[in-house]
């Protein structure tokens, strides 16, 4: 998972990029999840990016994006059904994850309308299914539908027709005209397991939990497959209704049970914090025997007549929130403490497990981040351990049951050399980790870098996984990154008729194990359709150290092409000379920043490398993206002297929103010079150059 910086040193401009990223990460999950049914991240690590989202908007509330996750539900209707327009959105909810939460949500409810009298909530099992919509015209069933993006959802009629527990005439002699029931299709634990049972005697796909499975069985285009799956639905709330004849969650759910529909019998009312958090702990505790899958409680505020007072803020209403069930925790034995060598040379620790089912995955590692770490925690090769499931890809380890510790047990002695090419390890000081000092001559660093420099937000070559791009190197045939794309020629020039006894490196690609003509021509062309690159992209993918997707970005909009950067890199060695000053002026861009990146540029076989790659890609200039007929589009500003309505950095950002570049200092490049209060020495470079200066108002008017 992406790192991040903490909330309170990250700076609006870096905010900018980081909401960006973030949109589109998101939405790549969503479609992942809601059309593909076939999830790319866990939970716990879709609700970090979630919440790391939603506190940069509280931060900076006017960077808020039209894209931002926060303003979409879902992912648009996947093509082959029709599409139904929700009259209602079909909106999600905010997550909390404790009791601090809980009491936050209650508190600004009652902020919100100044209201000190008693509250009742409905506590309801939050399914981890399907959301789905049912109409009904004069108590028949006439349409389903998916929730979709919130706003238009697939067309789901006959496939829901197909499920038992849906009513198809309502059960009451006096039918409201018009009625929407919501809900969640799910498949219970016993037939899930029934179903991949059988999927596997019969060679189909297997599905990775009840959920998928649920969501790819109700999203079939032929309803007999439907039809053939044992799914289940609980309804929970309403959306379009003509005449609403319940003044309370309670009697709605009291209501739509008579009418036929299935309501979960783990729905309580509770009338104070404490008796919702005794009710969740009893749901957590009793979790393993419900035979359908939840992932936390939901709580709405019971009176009907309050939910209406309060609304909705975004894509969620202020009355409801999810309280999240915690990480997934198990005890297992730490057999070894093993040291990985990163791109840059980190060495992490991981652990490696006695393997154990966690939240229904098996873990068999679980990282321990650095030295420091493990002496904190006193984590020794022996231990039994507490792991859990987080945000984090590899699973963490929580704690050391110290009562079954063994008594010849040792401290672990973190290496003083790289544990690949033995080189020494150093660790700086203001750095918590070790580093291998062997850089391009230490194979670990190497493969790595050629994995970072193919994954998916670097060239993305589908194919090139970190598997084949470990077992390419090391029988030689990609060992750097123009290895890559001359991959190809390099196996046309072996004769077919090359013993497939012979030596791996001399037979071509085809005729190695587990390949064929048709996965090596796939293989091929997935390179090939990556010969051209962003800029922003390629700075990425060269791994410097320090360097993410941000700062790639930034780079790339400065500097614009590949060739004035390798040249103010060249020239930025000179620490007094104006091409330094220039660089660390960039936003996110320090001394520390300019160093490893000077350094890289600086690096003779990093110049031989860039030179070869040129001759096998193209890397694009980095294009301004027209902002509308904003007169501050690609345009360098500077500001000087203090700022009346807005803060420095938000000046920055808006400017950056809106094309614009942001520089430190004042040069013959500068467009625009911003002029506060008490402007110092900048306005009066500004003036000598007859450069334009302008006013924080003219500036707002620009902007």
């Amino acid at each position: 998972m992406q790192e991040f910086k903490p909330l309170n040193e990250i700076s609006e401009i870096e905010a900018v990029y980081e909401l960006e990223f973030l949109a589109k990460k998101m939405a790549e999950l969503d479609n992942a999840y809601y059309q593909d049914d076939a999830p790319i991240a866990d939970d716990a690590e879709y609700d970090a990016y979630k919440k790391r989202n939603q506190d940069l908007e509280d931060k900076f509330p006017h960077l808020i994006r039209d894209d931002s996750p926060n303003k979409k539900i879902g992912a648009k209707a996947k093509d082959g059904f029709g599409k139904v327009t929700h009259k209602v959105p079909m909106l999600s909810l905010g997550n909390i994850f404790d009791e601090e939460g809980l009491d936050d949500f209650i508190a600004k409810i009652r902020r919100f309308l100044n209201y000190d009298g008693e509250l009742s909530f409905v506590a309801e099992p939050k399914i981890d299914g399907l959301s789905f919509a049912a109409i009904y015209e004069n108590g028949m069933f006439v349409r389903g539908a998916t929730r979709g993006d919130g706003s238009v959802g697939e067309d789901i009629t006959e496939n829901l027709k197909q499920i038992k527990d849906l009513p198809l005439k309502l059960n009451t002699p006096n039918p409201p005209k018009l009625v929407e029931i919501r809900g969640e299709v799910y498949m219970d634990k016993r037939d899930f397991i029934e179903l991949n049972t059988r999927h596997e005697k019969e060679g189909k796909k297997i599905f990775a939990n009840p959920r998928n499975a649920a969501a790819g069985s109700l999203r079939q285009l032929d309803a007999k497959i439907t039809a053939e799956r044992n799914l289940k639905l609980f309804a929970y709330t309403w959306g379009d209704v003509s005449n609403p004849e319940w003044a309370s969650q309670a009697a709605f759910l009291k209501v739509i049970k008579s009418w036929g529909f299935p309501v979960s019998n783990l729905v309580k009312t509770c009338s104070s914090a404490s008796d919702i958090m005794a009710n969740y702990n009893q749901i957590y505790q009793n979790r393993s025997e419900i035979s359908y899958d939840i992932d936390g409680v939901v709580y709405k505020v019971n009176d009907l007549a309050l939910q209406q007072r309060l609304g909705f803020v975004s894509r969620s209403p202020r009355w409801a929130i999810a309280h999240k069930f915690p990480a997934e925790q198990a005890q297992t034995k730490l057999n070894k403490i093993r040291i990985q060598v990163g791109r840059t040379g980190a060495l992490t620790p991981v652990a490696d497990l006695e393997p154990v089912n966690v939240g229904g995955v098996m873990v068999s590692h679980a990282t321990l981040h650095n030295e420091d770490e493990i002496t904190r925690k006193d984590v020794r090769e022996g231990d039994w351990v507490v792991v859990q499931r987080a945000g984090d890809v590899i699973p963490q380890i929580v704690e050391v049951i110290l009562e079954k510790r063994l008594a010849e047990s040792k401290p672990f002695l973190f290496p003083d050399t790289c544990p690949v090419c033995g080189s020494v390890a150093i660790k700086e000081e203001d750095e918590a980790v070790k580093r291998c000092t062997g850089g391009l001559t230490c194979p670990a660093q190497a493969v790595e870098r050629l994995k970072h420099f193919v994954s998916r937000d670097a060239f993305d070559i589908e194919g090139l996984g970190d598997k084949n791009i470990e077992t390419f190197f090391n029988e030689g045939l990609i060992t750097n990154p123009v290895d890559i794309f001359t991959f190809e020629a390099r196996d046309k020039e072996i004769p077919l008729e090359v013993d497939l006894f012979s030596r791996s490196e001399h037979v071509r690609l085809a005729n190695r194990e587990g390949w064929g003509l048709k996965s090596a021509n796939k293989l091929f062309e997935a390179i090939n359709s990556r010969r051209i690159v962003a800029l922003d992209r390629f700075i990425y993918a060269l791994g410097i150290r320090q360097i993410g997707q941000a700062t790639s970005r930034l780079l790339a909009k400065h500097y614009l092409s590949l060739e004035a950067l390798q040249s103010a890199m060249a020239e930025a060695t000179k620490v007094d000379s104006s091409a330094y000053q220039d660089l660390i002026n960039i936003e996110s861009v320090g001394g520390a920043v300019a160093k490893d990146l000077i350094a890289f540029f600086a690096e003779m076989h990093n110049q031989e490398i860039l030179e070869k790659l040129h001759k096998e890609i193209k890397i694009e200039d980095f294009e301004i993206v027209e902002v509308g007929d904003n007169p501050l589009n690609g345009k360098t500003i500077v500001f000087t002297g203090g700022l009346e309505t807005m803060t420095r950095n938000e000046a920055k950002a808006r400017a950056l929103a809106k094309g614009a570049k942001v520089a430190g200092s004042v040069s013959k490049n500068t467009d625009y010079v911003v002029e506060g209060s008490d402007a110092g020495s900048k306005a009066e470079k500004a003036k000598e150059l007859g450069l334009v200066v302008i006013s924080e108002s003219d500036f707002l008017k620009l902007v």
